[in-house]
């Protein structure tokens, strides 16, 4: 495992200037709000994509986070935390990944009934292999949702590969 030092001095090496910190959960490692805060300290431009299953209260104000909302069809709804949509903001980002139509109804009916747009960018993004994203973009557009659609870019170019 690498110290809080060693990442630093490694993404340094990159010549970025944006960090997305990313993978798993991030907020399950107990170094990831230190790692975050150190991030922006060094004068990185800083986001987290975080599952939405745990409480984001403790990111620090300068990183965007982008939170999913897990939709029926992941069979992980019941993991949602939706105190989290009340600490974000206008930097931030709702990701939606769906499956089907069923999913793209109920995201939709979210956006209404929790006027998730007026909280933060929101996302819609197709499951690879499930939904067509013609099919998905096509919804959007027949509805006139307020949201951004997505690819899940890591799928497209690796696909399901795992990171070393």
């Amino acid at each position: 495992m690498m110290s809080l030092p060693e990442i630093l001095a490694e993404v340094a090496q990159h010549g970025v200037r944006h960090v997305c910190v990313t993978g798993g959960e991030p907020l399950a490692q107990p170094s990831c709000l230190p790692l975050l805060s150190e991030l922006s300290d060094a004068g990185y431009s800083v986001s987290l994509e975080t599952s939405g299953a745990l409480d984001i209260s403790g990111v620090d104000a300068r990183v965007s986070r982008i939170v999913d909302l897990k939709a029926p069809g992941s069979g992980e709804l019941d993991r949602n935390r939706w105190p989290n949509l009340a600490l974000l903001n206008a930097d931030d980002e709702l990701k939606f990944v769906l499956k089907d139509r069923t999913d793209y109804e109920w995201a939709r009916r979210m956006i209404v009934e929790k006027r998730l747009a007026d909280l933060c960018r929101v996302l819609f993004s197709p499951v690879a292999g499930e939904l067509s994203a013609t099919t998905l973009a096509e919804w959007i557009l027949a509805d006139h949702l307020p949201v951004r659609f997505q690819l899940q870019l890591h799928k497209v170019l690796w696909g399901n590969m795992r990171s070393k």
